[in-house]
């Protein structure tokens, strides 16, 4: 992957990349690998980009395919990936993992089925109800609905960790 593509493509999303990945791995170790691999995969298919919808949007939708691939891999123990080493400016992002209440809401997030996991980061992220949809490939309107479950069941999460 050439620099000057990850620097112009990938490092301006890395905090998306590093929120989805983070929400689907357990440790850092888990977390490295799954960011090399989705720098990896938007490289490879920046041909396939038709610019039907925002960069971004596409940034979301590469980041959750691989990762619901890989932990679906990781279950089966034949997991692969391409690197060994993770760019400077991702193990900068990753520091966040120090903060003991964006770790407890990690804890909870990853306590949510993939697909609320999804939801809940583009939801996070203040995507609106239409762009969740259409990265998510649903409607709006059922989008909004399931966000609501989904804070309803973080907060009961929450609050019984904090007990």
């Amino acid at each position: 992957m050439g620099s000057d593509f990850y620097t112009a493509f990938i490092l301006p999303y890395a905090g998306i990349i590093i929120k989805i990945c983070r929400a689907y791995t357990n440790s850092q170790e888990d977390f490295e690998d799954y960011y090399q691999e989705v720098c990896l995969q938007i490289w490879r298919s920046r041909d396939n980009f038709k610019e039907k919808s925002q960069w971004s949007t596409w940034v979301y939708k590469i980041s959750l395919n691989v990762c619901l691939t890989y932990l679906k891999k990781k279950d089966n123990k034949n997991q692969y990936f391409a690197s060994d080493t993770l760019p400077a400016e991702a193990i900068t992002d990753s520091q966040h993992f120090a903060d003991e209440s964006v770790n407890q809401l990690y804890t909870a997030i990853r306590q949510l089925s993939e697909t609320d996991r999804a939801l809940t980061l583009l939801y996070l992220e203040e995507k609106s109800y239409h762009e969740i949809a259409d990265i998510i490939g649903s409607n709006a309107n059922n989008i909004g609905v399931r966000i609501t479950r989904i804070k309803q069941r973080l907060n009961k999460i929450l609050n019984m960790e904090s007990d």
